[in-house]
């Protein structure tokens, strides 16, 4: 089984559409100082409940609510209101915290943008000038469609001068009438308030800064994202094998994997191979350890495992949807494929030799049900050294039964349901016949499992590279390990941003 290389496959985010005032530039705050003044001239002073009718609004709005509440005429009141802003603008124009930066990010991975705005053109353009109008393939202004803002016009005109879809679309807003214009259109919404706040709701995604925002946060938004897991028995952190170091990377990368739950890591292999990749990585114990691309927030379980046990990590991906992700070793003794195969043993007394496995299994299994948070994914990775009640029609086998029946589902089985079509076989790339050189076949089977709960599976294989030489001429082999991998590709819930 060769490895297959991944290209990274992204949500596909079609543009991202700014608003432009106390968004992208601080004009927010020039364009109260100019209503401030035109109003306070005009016997009325501004409060905070003013804020609807001004925050996010169109010139003409705002002179025409001015009109009715002083008397003034609307026309002249207008005219003054841009008059007054579009100096401030000239004179004091200050691009937001994280503005400059975001802009230049997308341009470098060549996500189309457009500046949204309920500004007139002419105070468009100046800032326009300011930030760098190279960063904007369109623009829509006050004076563009029939309606502006809350009307869903401007991000529709926006959308259909990129050719893009509003639903593949992030519209970035400050304020609760931008957000209802993009929401109507049918854009995915990062709302970073300026002056008023602004509630967090489905589709919509809360911020305090643009500091705070990247090109994947944004995609996370548009799309579920996917977490490719793999886990992985390195067989003796890989000492069989020449330049086994080496070759453990060049797996790990070429599976696509963004975390990896490792057995047999023999100390520091963990530490190294994250370290080489640029990852995070937690060890517990001798034996046990997770690597992710993705920060680790928390250790879960008992770092100081034994050679057998579980343990696990909770990591933060981009968006802030979090992942519990455990590695579980069994004990290797007594092996029921062994006792089937050449013992003859009957069902029942296999279930009864597997009572020291199912004791740990149900004791980690209490330890993932005691951390585990309820809107928080687990995935189980593991050596469990014992075969799945899902592919032995004639044995119940009870540790995998146990973990079905806390809740957690079989990647591999959800993917390849039927075990005679795809046995999906991890034990052993490396051994045709029994080591005791009895010459008896080799019971194959699978007993490395990607299990989970709280996720969708896209797909679910087994990895080798190349083809093993066989056992004991193994040390040239490119796969430094006796057990195939695991790898699964998880689409993260909706809800999940």
């Amino acid at each position: 089984m060769p490895v297959t290389h991944r290209t990274t496959v992204r949500p596909v985010l079609q543009a991202v559409l700014f608003d432009m005032d106390g968004t992208l530039v601080d004009t927010e705050r020039l364009w109260w100082e100019a209503v401030e003044a035109v109003a306070d001239e005009l016997g009325h002073v501004l409060t905070g409940a003013d804020q609807p009718h001004v925050l996010g609004r169109p010139v003409e709005y705002t002179a025409g609510w001015l009109a009715d509440v002083t008397g003034a005429p609307g026309e002249e009141t207008a005219a003054e209101l841009h008059r007054r802003f579009a100096d401030r603008v000239r004179t004091g124009v200050v691009p937001r915290p994280g503005a400059r930066e975001l802009l230049r990010a997308l341009a470098r991975e060549r996500v189309p943008t457009a500046l949204v705005t309920a500004s007139p053109r002419t105070v468009a353009d100046t800032v326009l000038e300011a930030l760098g109008a190279e960063h904007f393939a369109v623009s829509v202004t006050a004076d563009d469609t029939g309606r502006t803002k809350p009307a869903p016009d401007p991000y529709l005109a926006a959308c259909r001068a990129l050719g893009v879809d509003p639903a593949a679309c992030v519209a970035v807003e400050d304020t609760q009438t931008g957000v209802t214009s993009a929401e109507s259109a049918g854009c995915a919404v990062l709302a970073v308030p300026s002056l008023a706040p602004i509630a967090p709701a489905a589709g919509r995604t809360v911020l305090g800064s643009l500091e705070e925002v990247s090109p994947a946060r944004l995609r996370a938004m548009v799309a579920p994202g996917e977490l490719r897991v793999m886990s992985w028995n390195l067989w003796c952190g890989g000492t069989r094998v020449e330049g086994y170091r080496e070759k453990q990377l060049a797996a790990i990368t070429g599976s696509g994997a963004d975390v990896v739950g490792l057995q047999e890591t023999y100390g520091n292999a963990a530490r190294e191979l994250a370290d080489a990749l640029g990852w995070y990585h937690h060890r517990a114990g001798d034996n046990l350890g997770v690597i992710s691309r993705h920060p680790i927030t928390a250790a879960l379980g008992d770092p100081d495992v034994g050679f057998y046990g579980g343990a696990g990590v909770r990591i933060e991906l981009d968006g802030g949807q979090r992942v519990d992700v455990w590695s579980v070793h069994l004990d290797c003794a007594p092996y029921g494929p062994y006792e089937a195969r050449f013992d003859g043993l009957p069902a029942a007394e296999l279930i009864a030799h597997e009572s020291g496995r199912l004791e740990r299994m149900r004791e980690i299994l209490g330890r993932i049900a005691a951390t585990r948070e309820e809107s928080v994914p687990v995935v189980l990775t593991g050596d469990f050294n014992v075969p799945s009640h899902l592919d032995w029609p004639d044995v119940d086998w009870p540790v995998t039964r146990a973990a079905e029946e806390a809740g957690l589902r079989d990647s591999y089985r959800e993917a390849h349901p039927d075990p005679e079509r795809e046995p999906g076989h991890t034990w052993s790339p490396v051994h045709a016949d029994h080591e005791d050189g009895s010459g008896r076949p080799e019971p194959r089977d699978r007993i490395d499992f990607v299990l989970h709960r709280g996720l969708t599976v896209l797909e679910s294989r087994t990895l080798v590279a190349g083809t093993p030489r066989l056992w004991p001429d193994v040390a040239g082999n490119a796969w430094p390990s006796d057990h195939a991998a695991v790898v699964t590709v998880f689409a993260l819930p909706h809800g999940a941003r």
